[in-house]
This record gives C-alpha cells, structure tokens and sequence, in this order.
C-alpha cells in the first residue's frame, strides 16, 4: 500500500485555519477543538499498518505564523504483514517563520519480525518554533521486537541542526547492549527549538536515578534547542522521564 497524508495550518486573523487536511489509505485526519489560536489535528489509524512493504508519508506545514498541534490517537504498530519487504513511515515537517509546530504523536510499538524503516525530516525558519516528541516500544508484551531502523534529520534556516540515525532489533549491532538500551525496551527523544531558548547556558542534565526505572540526558544544542533521550523499562516510565524534561523546558521558556 502507498498513503500520503498532508496538513497545512495558515494564520488567519489571529487564530490558525487549516486549507489542507488530506487523509489517505490508514490515515484519516480528524480536526481537533482548537485551543486558543492553535489548531489541533489527530490521526486516525482506519486500518492496520505499517505493514511489510507498504510505503506511508504524513507531509505537515505550518505556514508563517500559525501554530498546529498534531497527535494520534493511538499507537502505531509496525507488523510483517504478508511480505517480508521492509515498510517506510516517512514524516515531513515544515515551519515557516513565526509559525509554532507541536508534533507529538502516541508511540510507535515495533512487533515481532516486522521491519520498518522511518524518517523524520524536518525544515525550520529562524524564528520557527518546534517541539517534537518521538516514543517506541520495541515488541509487545513477551514478545521481541521486530527490526527497527529510524532517522531524524532536523535543518533550520537551511543549516544542519541535528541527524540522528538509530537501529534497533535482529541484525542491529550491540542495540540491546550497555552502551545503547541496555535491556530496556522503551526509547524516546523530546525536541524542542525555540529562539526563547537562545543564550541559555545550562550543561548537560540527567533524569532519574535508578537506571533500572530508565534514565534520560538533556543536551543542549546549538540551534537554539534542546534534545532529550530516554530510556526506559517500559512507556509509562519513558514518558515520565521525557515530562520531567519538557517541564524544564517550559519553565525556561516562560521566564520563569
């Protein structure tokens, strides 16, 4: 199967319209009550996917000024399907200048003897705004994970920001080793770049102090933003680690 959803959000009057909410195969687009001048979309999963060789793509721009908040109302499961041909989830985003985007999709769950292949590209102006959220789960429960292969590449005013490739799964190397998950089967990554952060100077800083209840490091980058990388046994633990982070974030963002 070959989808291609797309969403464009445009500043109208003080609040955010959205011309452009195309669904397509899986994906039904479903318009969200806004909440101040934020457009608020969900994805819909209206049928079973990924699945081995199908070809997904979410194309998302929010024109100048605007500000959308899209999320997903349930996870994703990547499943073999009836090919063994590995399947592509391929997100493209978008942020022109002044515009905010808040990208938080439900997690992605890799199940056993799938293999998928995803991207995130993302293309910022200078005075763009962006808080990204990715979260995965590798297999369901008692069951290994399928082979999970991810790419996030993030430029903004057309310079390199950040490219990050991870591989999870059978045929990973060392993946499940102390140097990368270290037997934990939950991974996620908060992004967040945002002019608010320029000049901050903070260092390096950890989350959680058992490593067995999972950990995460913030880590500035010159942007301005802010990466966050957790660790997890499980998601409800990963996401506790990635809130304590975005509260950071917040608190800096607001001045406070």
């Amino acid at each position: 199967m070959r989808a291609t959803a797309r969403i464009t959000a445009t500043a109208v009057g003080g609040a955010t319209a959205l011309p452009v909410l195309d669904g397509d195969g899986p994906f039904e687009l479903r318009r969200s009550r806004s909440y101040g001048g934020q457009a608020r979309v969900c994805v819909l999963g209206a049928m079973s996917a990924p699945l081995g060789g199908d070809r997904l793509r979410i194309e998302v721009t929010a024109e100048q000024g605007a500000h959308l908040h899209v999320t997903s109302a349930a996870a994703t499961v990547a499943l073999r399907g009836p090919t063994r041909e590995h399947a592509t989830y391929d997100v493209r985003l978008t942020v022109a200048e002044g515009a905010r985007l808040h990208w938080l999709p439900k997690p992605l769950i890799s199940a056993a003897r799938s293999n998928l292949r995803q991207t995130c590209a993302v293309d910022l102006a200078t005075t763009a705004r962006l808080v990204l959220r990715e979260e995965q789960v590798l297999g369901r429960a008692h069951e290994p994970p399928g082979r999970l292969t991810g790419r996030l590449t993030v430029r903004r005013d057309g310079r390199l920001l950040l490219d990050q490739r991870t591989e999870y799964g059978p045929g990973a190397a060392s993946w499940d080793g102390p140097a990368v998950l270290g037997g934990h089967r939950a991974v996620g990554q908060l992004l967040v770049v945002d002019p608010a952060l320029a000049g901050e100077r903070s260092g390096v800083r950890l989350f959680g102090g058992d490593p067995g209840a999972g950990e995460a490091v913030l880590t500035p980058l010159t942007g301005p933003a802010i990466l966050v990388t957790a660790v997890a046994p499980d998601l409800l633990a990963l996401r506790r680690l990635l809130d304590a982070a975005h509260m950071i974030y917040n608190v800096k963002a607001n001045g406070s």
